[in-house]
């Protein structure tokens, strides 16, 4: 029988911070891709019902599920509740820290009977290099099963009986539990051909759940929104890849920004742009580590360009820019969104912007950490490539992949790049070309001012002589390139709200096509934050707080959102998205200081 796709928002997930799962309500894997984010898919019937391979754990006589996190934690339950019976699975994958004394990396599934006798049906069926590859099916006796592949080896570790399937892929089991009875699955990469060990995956669970909590104690946000922020950074924290302190801009790849369109995006990577608001918003909330990472992956990052050659906007999580963009025909993609796409072509676009949004979390990580004269530069020295190309042509914050343009947003956040180089080098006495700097931050604010400025729409458009509003420039304010009674970006807040606002939803830009590429999107939930933002800088603090309290009923069962809000009111494209959940701590801490105020 053929699986059912799950709404994307029906989805929670757990994560050791080198890769993560997602768990669908009903019980099911179907996202995993083990060792790191940008690893073939071990699990991927989310992408492919048939094909792609699943890890399903489900009570048999369940009619409706619930889902939560265990406070303050990424440690997922799925309750199924039925008349005669209560069952539940507790999901998580044990982080690979020096605190834990085994080594991490398990996927560990603990199934209970809350009440009554509950039934799980077991379904443990790998497809390995996004079922590309082949591989075989043993069962071990006291151990569980084996699967291997010239790719890899996966140890079920159960003391659960096992079945091999009709097919010889996969492991089934039926395994009835009596109220309070309860019992252990673990899926271990490359693991050990071992029995568990008596109270293993108790002292796993109790280490992992100490680990999330005692990370969330160091959060100083006590605003009135602060179990939505807590999740907002918990999320963050579950895409962060720790050996090199690398972010992901979500943990998927290809799932559509419209059901049936070709907008489908592998985003497995560490965008330079996403990566330095994600430490912004970390920042805010007091999570230095993070942020120190990130800044040592930057210096790196910097370090190794030549002088003469652009950074890529977007790299794996090992540093490597070599991500091609490959179609996986054999998939069908979500619930038929064709091209599955791993890798993204867009690593070679050129994005100004980047310079901006990178110096902008340079400047705020220094007055808690004062950054090294190495760092300073690195990026000194990519101030010196900017300057000679900022006024060309790029594909803009929105990657289109239509004529490159000469953004608006480019252009801000040119300005806001030299901005910044000029308040860290006056705050620190930092050698810097200051009056050659403070000349491109002028001619940079004249562009955007004077050619980026459409009497005729009355607001600030995408790009001189495009008369097309775009979303992005919501953040000037945010940014202090305009102030918030600024006449010019009022008139613009009101053309936005006018044309590009739904309630409380917005569209990065209007729907015409000049992206290059075919089809329709969502509203875009980082634009729906930003324009949060846009509102309580303006003094409308009842209109912001109203969009804000609306925009947190897009969130889905455990407070997570993905890049987009389809029509009726799904979620659309790659999930978790880090920017959303960036923009809403964000929107949440100057929405509160505003109304403190």
């Amino acid at each position: 029988m053929r699986r059912p796709y799950l709404p994307i928002a029906e989805h929670g997930v757990i994560g050791d911070l080198r890769t993560v799962a997602l768990v669908g309500t009903d019980g099911t894997i179907d996202w995993y891709c083990p060792g790191r984010f940008d690893a073939p898919s071990l699990f991927g019937c989310l992408l492919d019902a048939e094909r792609g391979g699943w890890f399903s754990l489900r009570c048999r006589t369940s009619r409706e599920q619930k889902q939560l996190y265990l406070s303050d934690t990424n440690v997922l339950i799925t309750r199924f509740l039925a008349p005669e019976a209560v069952g539940e699975v507790v999901d998580f994958i044990v982080p690979r820290l020096r605190e834990f004394r085994a080594p991490g990396g398990s996927l560990v599934r603990q199934a209970a009977s809350v009440r009554g006798t509950a039934v799980f049906e077991l379904d443990c069926r790998p497809a390995f290099d996004y079922g590309r590859a082949t591989h075989t099916t043993t069962l071990v006796e006291g151990v569980g099963a084996v699967f291997e592949s010239a790719l890899g080896r996966v140890v079920l570790r159960t003391p659960v009986p096992l079945r091999v399937g009709a097919d010889g892929l996969g492991v089934t089991a039926e395994v009835p539990l009596a109220e309070g009875e309860h019992v252990d699955v673990v899926l271990d990469w490359e693991g050990e051909v071992r029995p568990l060990a008596p109270g293993e995956t108790e002292r796993q669970f109790r280490g992992t759940a100490a680990f999330w909590q005692n990370w969330l104690s160091g959060s100083r946000y006590q605003g009135r929104w602060r179990e939505v922020v807590n999740r907002s950074a918990l999320a963050l924290k579950l895409l962060v890849y720790h050996p090199t302190g690398a972010l992901v801009a979500a943990p998927t790849t290809s799932l559509p920004e419209e059901l049936g369109g070709e907008r489908n995006w592998d985003y497995r990577y560490a965008w330079l742009r996403d990566a330095a608001f994600t430490v912004y918003a970390l920042m805010n909330l007091g999570f230095l580590e993070e942020a120190t990472a990130f800044m040592e992956w930057v210096r790196v990052r910097c370090e190794e360009v030549p002088a003469d050659r652009d950074l890529h906007i977007m790299y794996a999580v090992d540093g490597s820019p070599d991500i091609p963009e490959v179609h996986l025909d054999h998939l069908e993609g979500y619930c038929g969104s064709g091209p599955v796409r791993i890798g993204n072509g867009a690593v070679d676009q050129v994005q100004h912007d980047v310079y901006g949004e990178l110096m902008d979390s340079v400047h705020l990580y220094n007055r808690e950490v004062p950054i090294s004269y190495d760092l300073w530069t690195a990026l000194s020295r990519r101030l010196d490539w900017l300057a000679d190309h900022w006024e060309e042509p790029d594909e803009g914050i929105w990657e289109v992949r239509g004529p490159r343009q000469r953004f608006t947003y480019s252009g801000l956040m040119t300005w806001v790049a030299y901005d910044r180089g000029l308040r860290l080098a006056r705050d620190r006495g930092l050698p810097a070309p200051e009056g050659r700097w403070r000349k491109l931050a002028a001619r940079a604010y004249r562009f955007v001012q004077q050619e980026c400025w459409d009497p005729a729409t009355g607001a600030f458009v995408m790009a001189p002589g495009s008369g097309l509003l775009d979303a992005s420039v919501l953040c000037m304010p945010l940014v202090k390139f305009a102030g918030p009674t600024d006449p010019r970006f009022l008139s613009t807040l009101e053309r936005i709200r006018a044309e590009l606002v739904s309630d409380s939803l917005v569209h990065r830009y209007a729907r015409t096509g000049h992206d290059g590429l075919s089809g329709d999107e969502g509203t875009f939930n980082l634009c729906s934050f930003w324009y949060v933002d846009a509102l309580t800088a303006a003094g409308r603090l009842a209109e912001a707080r109203l969009v804000f309290d609306k925009m947190l009923t897009y969130a889905n069962h455990v407070g997570l959102y993905a890049e987009e809000i389809g029509p009726s009111g799904e979620a659309l494209g790659n999930f978790p998205q880090a920017f959303t959940h960036l923009a809403l701590i964000s929107a949440a801490i100057n929405l509160d200081r505003a109304l403190e105020r």
